[in-house]
């Protein structure tokens, strides 16, 4: 059975990223996004809006450049994967879950300051391996 996993989410921060770090010394940041959607409804001839809130989790560099960059209510794309978190409730018992977004790639949208005009975007990638530093070039 074949299977895909990938989300793109373009959106507004809703809180300032919460950074920590592994005793490797990995960064992990916490984001909460906020995804709104607008559609006109047919059946009642309105304009309809809705808002979807999601939590983003970012491992390494780009938890790092997250933490940096990133404060409540910058605009922010994120392409990455769902993870389904599960666990059992300490107080009731119950077995919990919840859905997040793992990034794998973020991109940082907007100007460095709310109002300066037009957009500026960064995107960050995991890094690529670096190419040889042999001063030959071979033809």
């Amino acid at each position: 059975m074949a299977s895909f996993n990938k989300v793109i989410l373009v959106g507004n921060l809703t809180r300032d990223p919460q950074i920590k770090y592994t005793t490797g010394g990995t960064a992990i940041a916490e984001l909460g996004m906020a995804i709104g959607r607008k559609w006109f409804d047919k059946t009642t001839n309105q304009q309809k809006e809705e808002t979807t809130f999601v939590d983003v989790t970012l491992f390494g560099k780009q938890a790092e450049v997250a933490g940096q960059y990133l404060a409540k209510g910058r605009p922010v794309m994120i392409e990455g994967r769902l993870q389904l978190d599960s666990w059992e409730d300490r107080e009731t018992g119950h077995k919990r879950s919840k859905l997040r977004v793992v990034g794998e790639n973020l991109v940082l949208m907007g100007s460095k300051r709310d109002d300066a005009p037009g957009e500026e975007r960064q995107s960050v990638q995991p890094p690529s391996p670096e190419p040889s530093s042999d001063d030959e070039t071979p033809f």
